[in-house]
């Protein structure tokens, strides 16, 4: 087979794909956000579009006036950064774009769980673990954070302090009771 027609390997090539990055979003569902998180994801675009991208489009223009480019390390560096910028761009714009901000502060007081509660829940042995459930794009385990899309989320969405629920996992299903609920406190004027 001729090499002009084999696909490089390198991933050097800049398709507008978004590769593995792109968390799934379950079909017919909405990209559920909390307002923190929203700001957050554009704050970054906001920093990325006014002030790294311009920075590495000037690196780039000065390096390219260097001479030969192919063996010039901050052209190649600034080209490679430049296009990682864009593919970040582009993946934050579709996000904010379908981004639907849901304020947890509204079901402040309530027992049922619904998006941004705080949950804590235990099994059977009496261990107790509490989590955040938040968007895909903001949830964080090491936090105990988890997406809203989750089997523990989704097993948890909807139940109230005091029920016992089937958590499955990949040993087999697990009774879970849950036992604490909050959500923050609304902000003040609202």
């Amino acid at each position: 087979m001729n090499k002009a027609f084999t696909k490089e390997p390198d991933g050097q090539d800049d398709d507008d794909g978004d590769g593995p990055s792109l968390p799934a979003l379950p079909a017919g569902t909405r990209n559920y956000m909390t307002p923190a998180g929203y700001a957050r994801l554009r704050a970054e675009f906001m920093q990325l579009i006014d002030v790294e991208r311009p920075k590495m489009v000037e690196t780039v223009s000065w390096a390219a006036k260097n001479g030969d480019r192919s063996e010039n390390g901050d052209y190649l560096y600034g080209k490679k950064r430049l296009r990682e910028i864009d593919r970040r761009l582009r993946f934050l714009t579709k996000r904010l774009d379908i981004a639907e901000v849901v304020d947890p502060s509204v079901h402040h007081g309530s027992e049922q769980v619904f998006f941004g509660a705080t949950v804590t829940y235990a099994n059977a042995r009496g261990d107790e673990k509490t989590i955040t459930i938040k968007g895909i794009d903001e949830s964080d385990s090491l936090a105990g954070e988890v997406s809203w899309v989750s089997p523990i989320a989704r097993t948890l969405l909807k139940a109230r302090v005091g029920d016992e629920l089937n958590l499955v996992t990949p040993v087999g299903v697990e009774k879970i009771e849950v036992v604490e609920v909050h959500y923050p406190v609304p902000a003040a004027g609202d």
